[in-house]
C-alpha cells in the first residue's frame, strides 16, 4: 500500500463531465447529480483502509450535507483485476450493506479519474453550484484512525457547508491522505 497526499485546491477549476454506471444500475452524469448549492465528487474504493476508517462518518456527513443543497457521488476507478474487492459486484454489496444515500459509480476505463487528476482514495473534490472547484482536502483530522479525537476537525463537512452558504471554499485546506489509485497495467 502506497500512501499519497493530494495536491491542494486549484480554485475555480471546472468539474469534468462523466457518464458512469452506478450500483443502482442507473447512468449518472454531472448534470444529473449536481446539487442546488454544490457537489462533492469523491474517489473511493472498497478495500482502502483509509476509506474503511472514515466510511460510517462519511456516510453520515453526506446525508447531512444533502440538507444544505450539496449532492454527492462516489467514484471507484481502481483496477479490479489486481484488486477484486473493488469489483462492481463488491461495490454493490458495500453500498447495500452500508446503506449509501448517494450514487456509487464505476469508472471502469479510469478516464474520469485521469480527467480529475485523482491520485488516491479518498480524494475529495468540492464544487460550488457553478461547478467550480472550491475544496480539495482531507475528510477530517483523524487520518487513518477510526476513532476521532475530542477536538476532531470535520474539514470536509465544514468546507461543504461553507460552499453551500457562500459558494466559496475555505482558504486554508489540508491535503487528503490515502492509498494510491490502482491503475491498470498497460500492455
Amino acid at each position: 500500500m502506497v500512501s499519497l497526499n493530494t495536491p491542494l485546491c486549484c480554485f475555480g477549476l471546472k468539474a469534468k463531465p462523466f457518464n458512469l454506471l452506478g450500483v443502482d444500475d442507473e447512468l449518472w452524469t454531472l448534470d444529473k447529480i449536481k446539487g442546488d448549492k454544490g457537489l462533492l465528487i469523491m474517489f473511493i474504493c472498497n478495500h482502502c483502509p483509509y476509506v474503511k476508517a472514515i466510511l460510517p462518518r462519511l456516510i453520515n456527513d453526506l446525508y447531512e450535507l444533502k440538507q444544505y443543497g450539496i449532492n454527492s457521488i462516489a467514484i471507484s476507478s481502481n483496477d479490479t483485476i489486481n484488486y477484486p474487492e473493488d469489483s462492481f459486484e463488491e461495490m454493490k454489496k458495500l453500498s447495500l450493506f452500508q446503506n449509501f444515500t448517494f450514487p456509487y459509480v464505476f469508472d471502469e476505463s479510469q478516464s474520469v479519474a485521469k480527467s480529475y487528476d485523482a491520485i488516491c482514495t479518498p480524494d475529495f473534490f468540492g464544487f460550488n453550484k457553478d461547478l467550480g472547484l472550491q475544496y480539495r482536502g482531507r475528510f477530517d483530522s483523524t487520518g487513518r484512525g477510526d476513532k476521532p479525537p475530542a477536538n476532531n476537525q470535520r474539514d470536509l463537512y465544514e468546507a461543504m457547508k461553507l460552499i453551500s452558504s457562500t459558494q466559496k471554499g475555505p482558504k486554508n485546506q489540508f491535503s487528503s491522505i490515502g492509498c494510491s489509485l490502482k491503475w491498470k497495467e498497460v500492455n
